[in-house]
């Protein structure tokens, strides 16, 4: 039997020569043509194997994760703790891994390891299967909205450094009515935003350390509110 040749190229290629082309030059450059001249491959070959750019987003949406780091010993908390911080510096490698639009669950390889690693964390909390993976979707949510929120405004404090200073708290100052906005007000007053740098790095690591505290103590109390 005669043998065919073999391709030169996979998916797998091809998905590498994508992401390479993002961490260099962000999300906007990858296209099937752009990848294609990058591996030095006519456009059509691509399309043996990936079906289109959607497909190619998937692949990569999944392939920039990479594995997750093995858990460390502790209670849930910890661990799901440790979980979290790496799902966050994971993407904070890649931040183009937030644009890509996500439309279903997770099925690749890279993103159920990620998913089996954070319910390998819970294993032993007297949870249902459900409710665990309400926790889990539920504080990978809270991840990747922190990290969008901290790219985002380190994004605009790069072109304009000016709204993040103290500027900030004299605007909110003119324009917060306290007779509509009560709550804010009294905030502004207490000098929340009187600050020489409103962003800080620092600062965002602090509040994702907050967030993070307050999720695993709400979870903490749905389940002992389930013993008692």
């Amino acid at each position: 039997m005669k043998r065919g040749r073999k391709p030169t190229i996979d998916a797998a290629d091809i998905t590498r020569a994508a992401i390479a082309i993002a961490d260099a030059e962000g999300l906007a450059a990858v296209s099937m043509a752009r990848v294609a001249q990058e591996m030095g491959n006519a456009t059509m070959a691509l399309y043996r194997h990936v079906k289109n750019k959607d497909e190619l987003l998937a692949l990569m949406w999944d392939a920039a994760m990479e594995e997750p780091p093995p858990l460390p010993d502790g209670e849930w908390r910890d661990k799901l703790g440790f979980w979290a911080r790496a799902v966050l510096t994971a993407i904070r490698r890649r931040p183009w891994f937030l644009q890509i639009p996500v439309s279903g669950p997770p099925s690749g390889p890279k993103n159920l390891a990620w998913l089996d690693s954070a319910l390998t964390a819970l294993e032993g909390v007297p949870l249902e299967p459900g409710e665990k993976i309400g926790v889990v979707m539920g504080l990978s949510t809270f991840v990747q909205g922190e990290a969008r929120l901290s790219f985002t405004l380190s994004q605009g404090f790069e072109e304009d450094p000016a709204q993040f200073n103290h500027q900030y708290g004299q605007k909110l100052r003119e324009v917060v009515d306290p007779r509509r906005m009560p709550a804010l007000a009294k905030v502004v007053e207490a000098g929340v935003f009187d600050l020489d740098d409103v962003l800080d790095v620092e600062d965002l690591g602090a509040d994702f350390d907050f967030g993070l505290h307050l999720f695993l103590e709400g979870v903490a109390a749905h389940i002992d509110g389930k013993s008692t």
